[in-house]
């Protein structure tokens, strides 16, 4: 039996998606643009799902989606850090424009992909906030004491960067 290829999506289609990856999913509205957008969380840390160009085909399916996490940074965030990551990773790209950092994936079904592509997606994502929050952590503890506005405990979570609703202790 062939797999269904989805060649849009409709913000329905991709709640399903993240429940049935294990995600809690709300729909919200943003008051400024006036469109609906997904919200959800991994270990805590909370993310959009914001539908991005719209199909040919109706004014509710998508091509493409942004899903997007915001940190607030306190003091200063090397621009080393965000490069490195940068660097190192093929997928996910994390953006600073003080006092933010942000990290931002992708998705496209443009051109047909199956369910199992974007599961696989979604699990990326999941995969790509974890890491950078792992990543975060190990490189504000390499900073100099007197330059930075982290912790030196080893189990404190970074005084620098929190989300835009909360840091994770334990992620």
């Amino acid at each position: 039996m062939t797999e269904t290829i989805l060649t849009e999506i409709t913000l329905q289609a991709l709640r399903e998606a993240f429940q049935d990856a294990g995600f809690r999913v709300e729909e919200l509205n943003d008051p400024v643009a006036n469109l609906p957008y997904l919200r959800s969380a991994t270990g805590g840390m909370p993310f959009d799902v914001r539908p991005g160009n719209r199909s040919a085909i109706g004014t509710d399916r998508y091509v493409d989606v942004g899903l997007i996490t915001v940190f607030q940074v306190q003091g200063e965030l090397p621009l080393e850090i965000v490069n490195r990551w940068n660097a190192t990773r093929r997928f996910g790209r994390v953006q600073i424009s003080p006092p933010f950092l942000a990290l931002h994936l992708d998705i496209s079904v443009a051109g047909g992909v199956t369910h199992r592509f974007l599961r696989t997606q979604l699990e990326l994502w999941d995969h790509l906030i974890q890491q950078l929050i792992s990543y975060l952590r190990d490189e504000l503890q390499k900073l100099p004491a007197a330059g930075s506005a982290v912790s030196a405990d080893q189990n404190a979570t970074p005084e620098m960067i929190r989300s835009s609703f909360e840091l994770p202790a334990d992620a």
